[in-house]
């Protein structure tokens, strides 16, 4: 059969003759990939609907919330007191928006070192059975509920570590200890991604460096450090993201008064503990006290994308690829 023949006779049926059967028959395999398949393509698509799903329900309040509230006005100003009433109610979300960046690099300062630190120890220096007993460890520690942390930072952190083993003067609710914790928070996720960043480095690049008369600290800086960067990155975009959605944490032992003060001695707040603070308050639906919720959430949205389209840029430019 002519070439051009045999590609028109792939829609015809068979040949009756003896000649070989080129048709995939469908067989219980075929089907079952397909099905997976389906299902894979189903559940990109519902994540899609659930992004848009969220992002719709948040514009159409924000919306009306500056129907209300000059956009200006909730951008820049610096005194945020949404649910006062009268002339001393007043939407500048500068102050929320400072503390999130602010509890965040108290934890980044407490998570990057131990993380890289620990990622480092496990990928070059520990043995497969040291290695087996501590990653799930501190694996661990991200399975423990925030709102136990919240506490312990609230009921021993503060008076116990910060107030009579360091001797500082700080409020009973305070910005430092729930950044301290919420640097315990994050540290799992910098740690293990990180530490799968450093494990892909292919063997060869080290051999090649000892081949080269290169230490072991050497190899590990200058070697397999700079090539897991990409992945490196990645880890610490996704503990600060962690850190400025967190809730529970800041919400009991953060305070509640949000402010563009560094001292981390008081109280702070985040955009997330307000939300979770004044949806369950006495407020009325549809009012400006209640729409707040979504302008902030909203703005915690953008917060978000911003930084994870930030990662995703450094990613893509610095990744390198082995064979």
């Amino acid at each position: 059969m002519a070439g051009a023949d045999l590609i028109a006779g792939f829609g015809a049926p068979p040949p009756s003759g003896g000649g070989p059967d080129l048709y995939r028959r469908r067989t219980r395999r075929t089907v079952g990939e397909q099905a997976i398949k389906g299902l894979l393509a189903a559940a990109a698509v519902l994540s899609v609907i659930t992004t848009t799903g969220i992002v719709l329900s948040l514009l159409s309040e924000t919306v009306q919330f500056f129907g209300e509230v000059p956009i200006a006005d909730f951008l820049f100003g610096t005194d945020w007191s949404p649910i006062s009433g009268g002339e001393s109610q007043s939407f500048g979300v500068l102050p929320l928006v400072f503390d999130t960046f602010y509890l965040t690099a108290i934890a980044l300062m407490i998570a990057i070192p131990l993380g890289l630190a620990s990622a480092i120890y496990l990928a070059e220096y520990a043995s497969p059975r040291v290695r087996t007993l501590i990653k799930p460890t501190i694996e661990l520690l991200a399975g423990i509920p925030t709102i136990v942390l919240g506490y312990f930072a609230l009921t021993y952190v503060t008076p116990v570590i910060l107030r009579d083993v360091l001797g500082l003067d700080v409020q009973i609710f305070n910005g430092l200890a729930a950044g301290i914790v919420l640097g315990i928070l994050v540290l799992p996720t910098i740690a293990s991604v990180t530490e799968d960043a450093l494990s892909a480095v292919p063997q060869s690049l080290r051999e090649g460096a000892y081949g080269l008369g290169a230490t072991k600290r050497q190899v590990v800086l200058r070697v397999v450090f700079p090539a897991a960067l990409s992945g490196i990155v990645a880890a610490l975009v996704l503990g600060a993201s962690r850190a400025i959605g967190e809730t529970v944490i800041i919400l009991v032992a953060g305070g509640a008064n949000p402010s563009l003060s560094f001292d981390p001695a008081g109280p702070h707040q985040n955009m997330a503990a307000f939300i979770a603070q004044t949806a369950r308050g006495d407020i009325s639906a549809g009012s400006v006290e209640f729409l707040t919720i979504y302008a902030v959430g909203a703005t915690l949205f953008v917060i978000t994308l911003i930084l994870n389209a930030i990662a995703i840029s450094f990613v893509r430019r610095f990744r390198q690829v082995y064979d």
